[in-house]
């Protein structure tokens, strides 16, 4: 039997992507244009979506998006909601590599643990869900400073007290910005003992299909289990729970949420 698509539902959506920060405005002969509908049909499409809130008339017959997608999108990435689509993947790593898991947001200066899962063995690292890590000695934090924006990551570094927990805490400024543009090359992050002594992990990140960072994955564990072989094992256990829960938000059929690293 085929699919039921509205091929209407479609069309709408295709006119929305044609958005973009080069082309923030649209007209009917754009949507002509890139297209190939006629003009009656372009400006009825624009005349709905302004209806519903999709678009908003900037001046007669030009159009820019509206903020019914931001409001959308608050509801998508509620902690709650990306935590419940996130959990399952969590508990599959999990039981891939015998080590815990976390899943992680942005709030603030710090990192927030939205999801976890926990590993049977005896001994484990205790992460619970509303834990707050700082972000310059954690795998995860260094994952997120490294997709703020510039501006964003100079206020960080000029208002953050940085401590020094471990002997492997990296302090300075320099040594940590080198850092953070390694982690953004590769596409993970490592925290060898920065935190902690004895305690290893590796992040990935969960992008949307913008490339924006919206949760971060890591497995966690003590370090003389957390070798080289199993921190590995561990990045592309989750990269694959990244581009997994990029189906889960997308529908299997739509884009992933995750690149490798």
């Amino acid at each position: 039997m085929a699919p039921q698509i509205n091929g209407s539902v479609v069309k709408a959506f295709e006119i929305l992507k044609l958005f973009s920060e080069q082309r923030p405005l649209l007209s009917a002969s754009d949507l002509v244009a890139e297209l190939g509908i006629n003009a009656i049909t372009a400006h009825r499409f624009l005349k709905t979506l302004e209806h519903v809130g999709a678009v908003v008339a900037e001046a007669r017959g030009v159009y820019r998006l509206g903020y019914l997608f931001a409001d959308l999108g608050d509801r998508v990435l509620r902690d709650d909601a990306l935590a419940q689509v996130i959990q399952p993947h969590l508990n599959r790593v999990t039981d891939r590599i015998n080590e815990a898991a976390m899943a992680t947001v942005f709030r603030g200066d710090m990192v927030v643990c939205v999801a976890r899962s926990v590993s049977r063995r005896a001994l484990s690292v205790d992460i619970r869900v509303g834990s707050r890590l700082e972000a310059y000695c954690t795998a995860h934090g260094k994952l997120w400073l490294a997709h703020l924006p510039e501006a964003e990551r100079h206020r960080y570094f000029a208002d953050v007290r940085r401590i020094r927990f471990t002997r492997n805490t990296l302090m300075e400024e320099a040594a940590l910005v080198k850092e953070l543009e390694a982690i953004a090359e590769r596409g993970h992050s490592i925290n060898d003992c920065e935190r902690e002594d004895g305690i290893r992990a590796v992040a990935v990140p969960v992008r949307t299909r913008s490339g924006r960072m919206i949760a971060g994955l890591s497995v966690f564990g003590p370090s003389p289990r957390m070798g080289d072989a199993v921190m590995d094992a561990s990045r592309e256990a989750l990269q694959q729970a990244a581009k997994d829960i990029g189906k889960s938000l997308y529908g299997a059929d739509g884009p992933t949420a995750a690149r490798d690293g």
